[in-house]
């Protein structure tokens, strides 16, 4: 992998992974009109995809330190409220937690591939102008109005962005309005449970592909790709995913979810046109 290529999808996961519009669909794409997705390293890169995922975590624990503190607090004994929040955080991970390594090899086998992600950001993006329209700007509670009924169905909202293309952040926004909280009280929650839920993903995949290069079935990741495309994808995601979480928050409170929605049935409309004609081809 070259550099700039490292930058690039570094520079769309870290826009993405917050945005409801699917970090992961957007990767899968930008990834086969690269020409990365060759059968040599179609693993690593995968790996690779869900590595950098570490750096939008980096951003919410630096941009959500607050947070993340009351919460330490809480498990200590110190601060109820942390308490309490911290305990709806892991009940709504709990879901994905338990199904994710079930359906980490059937998703890869059977999803990861242009037709199922530009059908998921159709619906989803469907789904999400739906959603807004029906909705009132002024309604919703904050998340002191959070229940862990309320924080489960979540998780299991959290658990459909599995299918890429779908995307974790539109199902948990989206989920949590859905479900009685103001849209920027839902993006906050997102935000928080994204850490357990990227950093598992990231942990899980990165053990995967090491084991698999330890027992002979190929390369680790950083020999594949080169270590410091590697850091460098993971240090723009970073940098990219802090500047789209602030700018996030501001633009729900002001225009809520479809115009996220019109973006994703756009996308899926032009890229399928392009496909349908032969104009673009997307690797296998």
């Amino acid at each position: 992998m070259e550099w700039w290529e490292a930058v690039v999808l570094g520079l769309v996961e870290g826009v993405t992974e917050y945005l409801p519009v699917s970090s992961t669909g957007h990767l899968i794409l930008a990834s086969w009109l690269l020409g990365l997705g060759t059968p040599e390293s179609r693993d690593a890169l995968a790996t690779f995809e869900i590595a950098i995922q570490g750096g939008a975590i980096l951003a919410v624990l630096g941009l959500y330190r607050a947070r993340v503190v009351q919460m330490a607090r809480g498990l200590a004994g110190r601060d109820a409220e942390g308490r309490r929040l911290a305990l709806q955080i892991a009940v709504a991970f709990l879901p994905a937690a338990l199904l994710g390594p079930l359906l980490d090899d059937p998703i890869e086998e059977h999803l990861f591939s242009a037709g199922p992600v530009l059908l998921a950001l159709l619906l989803g993006g469907v789904w999400m102008i739906w959603l807004d329209r029906r909705r009132d700007p002024h309604a919703g509670g904050g998340l002191e109005t959070l229940s862990t009924r309320t924080a489960l169905a979540i998780g299991l909202f959290q658990c459909v962005a599995m299918w890429p293309g779908t995307s974790r952040s539109m199902m948990t926004i989206a989920g949590g309005v859905l479900l009685g909280l103001r849209a920027t009280a839902a993006a906050e929650f997102s935000f928080l449970l994204g850490v357990p839920t990227l950093g598992a993903a990231c942990a899980f995949k990165l053990a995967k592909n090491l084991l698999a290069a330890y027992q002979g079935e190929g390369q680790t990741l950083f020999e594949a790709l080169g270590a410091g495309p590697v850091l460098l994808g993971f240090a723009v995601a970073a940098v990219s995913a802090a500047l789209a979480v602030r700018w996030l928050v501001g633009f729900l409170s002001r225009h809520g979810l479809a115009p996220f929605g019109w973006y994703r049935v756009a996308l899926a409309l032009v890229l399928g046109a392009l496909a349908a004609t032969g104009t673009v081809t997307f690797a296998p």
